[in-house]
């Protein structure tokens, strides 16, 4: 069967390579705990649900506008200008099929064959297989755990030249949890104003977050504005993964192009969960408070539970639900009669032997880590951690 070298070169998805194997495991009658999750485990809110439900009750069930209706984009509008002191224009804005729609629709409008994105490592397992699809080349900066995995704005200088498109910025970040200060921000920004470079803003988990509150990068001026790609999405923080609506706010030459490649790839998101999203954004946010606050419990017990089992280590996140651990004086030991060569046999030794499911940070460009979520409940976080104290210690 002929495959394009395209396709061919696309990566299996870690994260779903090791969901495949838990599920296997399931299947067989052994009970596996999944830390590998990478949504929440909260219902959508009901007075979401209601919205969706009226639509359909409503025929709101037909094609919409390939980027998105206009009462949604006049929520992002809205929601961007008070939450995240910036003013975009309707025509600054798009709707697709989630975050990650959106950010293939950036990548695929401003980065072509040879052309450079750089990308912090640990990063999100898509960023450089979207590259890839494009044509460009990824370069991975590595960052340090003395510094929150987090960039620095020289390193970020040193590394552009004349075929860079963009920085990935993903804050608060997947898989670490990183959260970069508005110093740290702003520095990042002049850089990219000096460069003339994008920065695609991943904000995906910017309301859930810890001790201190997000800053988006595109709020520090209108230079920084015209080159930042700001991508959310309900997903995260409404617990609305599966409704699948995400969206870009740029300049709206790019917003045009993007919404030119949407037309004649998925056309409009699902019409009844944009009518949702509205909802979403506009509604009470109560539950996204709570979930925040559940949050922050769950990450408060699980950095104090790995600190007391062997050979393992976390810097304390500052926002989203991941956990980034150092595994590193585990490699090349022996467990359980095993010798570990590497974090993808650690976590298949956990997933068989302790029965719980996380991921390897070579999935993430980093190895020799796990990243764990804490997107389950205190009971199972207590049982999965348990498990594994008891395997390695």
């Amino acid at each position: 069967m002929y495959l394009t070298d395209r396709v061919k070169g696309i990566d299996t998805s870690p994260t779903l390579a090791i969901t495949s194997k838990a599920q296997e495991l399931s299947r067989k009658g052994v009970e596996i705990i999944n830390l590998g999750a990478g949504e929440p485990d909260f219902n959508t809110p009901e007075h979401i649900k209601e919205a969706a439900i009226e639509a359909i009750k409503n025929n709101f069930t037909n094609y919409t506008t390939s980027s998105g209706i206009r009462e949604l984009k006049e929520a992002i509008c809205e929601k961007l200008k008070v939450e995240n002191g910036v003013e975009y224009e309707i025509e600054e804005i798009i709707v697709s099929s989630g975050a990650k729609h959106s950010l293939y629709n950036t990548i695929q409008a401003i980065c072509g064959s040879g052309d450079e994105v750089i990308l912090p490592a640990p990063y999100w397992v898509s960023y450089p297989q979207q590259i890839k699809l494009a044509g460009g080349k990824t370069v991975v900066l590595e960052t340090e755990e003395k510094n929150e995995f987090k960039l620095k704005a020289e390193d970020l200088a040193a590394q552009i030249n004349d075929r860079t498109r963009a920085l990935i910025l993903n804050t608060p970040a997947n898989p670490t949890g990183a959260l970069y200060t508005e110093d740290e921000l702003r520095s990042i920004a002049q850089v990219a104003v000096e460069k003339g470079i994008y920065i695609i803003a991943d904000e995906i988990y910017e309301n859930i977050y810890y001790d201190q509150k997000p800053v988006s990068i595109s709020s520090f001026g209108p230079e920084i504005k015209e080159l930042t790609i700001l991508i959310n999405g309900v997903s995260k923080c409404y617990s609305m993964t599966g409704w699948r609506i995400g969206y870009a706010a740029a300049n709206k030459d790019l917003v045009a192009a993007m919404s030119r490649l949407q037309s004649h790839s998925t056309s409009n998101p699902n019409s009844i969960a944009q009518k949702a999203s509205v909802v979403a954004l506009t509604g009470e946010q109560k539950a996204v408070a709570l979930m925040r606050n559940t949050f922050k419990e769950r990450r408060d017990y699980i950095v104090e539970r790995i600190k007391d089992i062997n050979g393992l280590s976390s810097i304390n996140p500052q926002g989203a639900f991941y956990l980034f651990v150092n595994a590193t004086e585990l490699i090349g030991s022996q467990i359980a009669g095993v010798k570990v060569n590497n974090d993808h046999q650690l976590v298949e030794l956990l997933l068989t032997e302790a029965k719980v499911a996380v991921v390897p940070g070579s999935a993430f460009g980093f190895p020799g880590y796990l990243r764990l979520s804490y997107a389950s409940s205190k009971e199972e976080l207590t049982a999965a951690l348990d498990s594994i104290a008891e395997l390695l210690n």
